[in-house]
């Protein structure tokens, strides 16, 4: 899955999910990708900031994986609770809220936890040096630029904290 920020020809941004770069190409030039705010079809991609939150000193609670990777099922990591997170969970409408935190216990489900080791497990996964395989974990903004910059692909998800 890949996440863009997408912009219609009124200048109204929004978010969507994609299964991959190559879907999103071939709704757009059918026009099957509408705005949510005025319904317009003329749709681009706009520049996107995906940072989402603070976890620590320069470290965001987000779940990253790489989307070429299959899924697998491991054990589960526990992630620290995140004060800014948590607020932004009771501010979002239930559904948002309740639709994350299915997806968060999906990821868990089916994925590896790697934790702080996300950028380097996803580049030996990339380059062929281990065995390719879903992987989540937390990595810097600046490490997400590398990724990016290398052509690795992941994805940014919030990361809401349970029980809100």
């Amino acid at each position: 899955m890949i996440l863009y920020r997408l912009r219609c020809a009124k200048g109204h941004e929004f978010d969507s999910w994609f299964k991959d770069g190559k879907t999103y190409e071939r709704q757009e030039k059918r026009s099957l990708i509408g705005c949510p705010s005025c319904g317009n079809a003329k749709i681009t991609r706009a520049p996107m900031a995906p940072r989402i939150g603070k976890g620590g000193p320069g470290r965001g609670e987000r779940v990253e994986a790489p989307i070429e990777a299959p899924a697998e099922t491991t054990p589960k990591q526990p992630a620290a609770p995140d004060p800014q997170m948590a607020a932004l969970a009771q501010a979002m409408p239930k559904e948002m809220r309740e639709t994350l935190l299915k997806l968060r216990e999906q990821v868990e489900k089916n994925l590896e936890p790697v934790g702080e080791k996300f950028a380097e497990e996803a580049r030996k996964i990339h380059y062929g040096e281990s065995d390719k395989r879903g992987i989540y974990g937390q990595t810097t903004d600046e490490e997400a630029e590398a990724l990016a910059d290398e052509g690795i692909e992941f994805g940014r998800l919030p990361w809401i904290p349970r029980g809100n």
